[in-house]
């Protein structure tokens, strides 16, 4: 006599040893479509040519082509894994209390009026993704504490391909576009970003990089902020600011974070997503941070306490090493200075090689104007080239780049720069 969850009948075990005959109950899964970076990628490791070069990585790479640790950073790793008075524990939901401190200053001012009234909160995160994720969930529960809000957000053409993602995955299924980058200005064209977010409902959300724009390395003015800013207001929208690659586009943290500080200083509510990986190099550990700019204290607590909620339910605790590592050095006067010594020259060689590729170009007698390479700032710029030119260079020159034209300007180095500059120019003259 068997019992109830006993052992199955022989006769009810199919050839393949399941029990019943069923199919697993992940056979109908869809195998998902693999984004632009990861075809790229694949596309240049199974590639044989000699000559091949990929363009569209988000690290920084140094001269000789790898990602590399700052100086400063490896030292201070070591000194953390020699302490004695640090233990293994784990932290706390929103992170460690002194990363979270600096992170908050180094994006609103460390005289911020928010920070001195105490409007402001923010919570570490396992990466920039992570903190866009937070930043989400926490809009379905602000705008409206009696149903969940579900749209429109607003991403910028081109945008980095996994924002749209994130907000869906967070339950907003509402994405929408506005105007960003124009190819025949080869720049942001405000006009057309304006009408569009003139058309928009109220309420919703526009996503913003604040500065070093991905993929196209074009950023706002500071006119052209202020502009914008008037009409969210007048508009009822709200901000999501973005800060991926903060520090990397002045070689200043505090300074590529002047639109959240402006944003703030005309009380307008914000969130901002920031990355402090990239600026650290510190790519094997996500760091990031989601910052809450509030317009009244008295929401603090049930904000707060929201966030706790959904971090609980998404990742429980952010790692601490990273986060530590970004403390110390923001903490300490001397390491910061050395910090900044290191990320200014990062900066300066971006800005020089965009500089020698456009005279590159020039010399070669390459069609069209390429100013705009050294008009970008950050990482990464947007050359101008179409999908057909692209293509070219993919297919007969081994250049890889993204479909919309940008490249990592880091990845370019004095042993492929000519190689770039010629297939380039031979991309324009076989579609004239």
């Amino acid at each position: 006599m068997s019992r109830p969850g006993g052992s199955v009948d022989e006769k009810e075990v199919n050839q393949n040893g399941d029990p019943g005959g069923h199919l697993s109950v992940f056979s109908n899964t869809l195998t998902a479509a693999l984004s632009t970076d990861t075809r790229l990628l694949s596309a240049f490791k199974k590639d044989t040519q000699t000559r091949e070069v990929y363009l569209a990585g988000r690290e920084y790479y140094s001269e000789k082509g790898k990602t590399f640790e700052l100086r400063l950073v490896g030292k201070i790793k070591q000194q953390i894994s020699a302490d004695p008075t640090l233990h293994p524990e784990y932290p706390s939901s929103r992170g460690l209390v002194e990363f979270i401190r600096q992170a908050t200053q180094v994006a609103l001012g460390r005289n911020s009026r928010t920070i001195a009234e105490n409007r402001m909160f923010g919570v570490q995160t396992p990466g920039f993704n992570a903190a866009v994720r937070l930043g989400a969930e926490l809009l379905k529960h602000w705008y409206d504490v009696s149903a969940a809000w579900c749209g429109p957000v607003y991403l910028s053409v081109p945008c980095d391909g996994s924002l749209a993602s994130i907000f869906q995955a967070a339950g907003i299924p509402d994405i929408r576009q506005y105007y960003y980058w124009d190819d025949e200005q080869r720049g942001v064209c405000l006009e057309k970003l304006l009408a569009d977010l003139e058309r928009a409902p109220e309420r919703s959300v526009v996503v913003l990089s604040a500065s070093a724009h991905y993929p196209t390395g074009a950023d706002l003015s500071q006119n052209q902020w202020a502009v914008i800013t008037q009409l969210i207001m007048r508009r009822r929208l709200f901000p999501f600011l973005l800060l991926p690659a903060q520090a990397l586009c002045y070689g200043d943290l505090e300074r590529d974070a002047w639109p959240v500080q402006y944003c703030a200083s005309q009380g307008i509510e914000v969130l901002c997503a920031q990355s402090f990986s990239h600026c650290f190099g510190l790519y094997g550990e996500a760091v990031g941070h989601l910052l809450c700019v509030l317009k009244h204290s008295s929401l603090l607590l049930s904000m707060q306490s929201q966030a706790d909620k959904i971090v609980r339910s998404l990742w429980a605790q952010p790692s601490a090493g990273g986060a530590r590592v970004v403390a110390t050095v923001l903490s300490n006067s001397a390491h910061l200075v050395e910090w900044q010594g290191e990320v200014k020259r990062i900066v300066k060689r971006c800005m020089l090689i965009r500089a020698v590729l456009r005279e590159k170009l020039r010399l070669l007698g390459t069609p069209g104007c390429w100013d705009h390479l050294t008009q970008q700032g950050g990482l990464f710029c947007c050359t101008g080239l179409n999908g057909q030119q692209v293509e070219f260079l993919s297919n007969c020159r081994h250049v890889y780049l993204l479909p919309s034209g940008c490249v990592n300007v880091s990845a370019i180095n004095s042993r492929n720069l000519d190689y770039i500059a010629e297939s380039i120019r031979l991309a324009l003259n076989t579609s004239l």
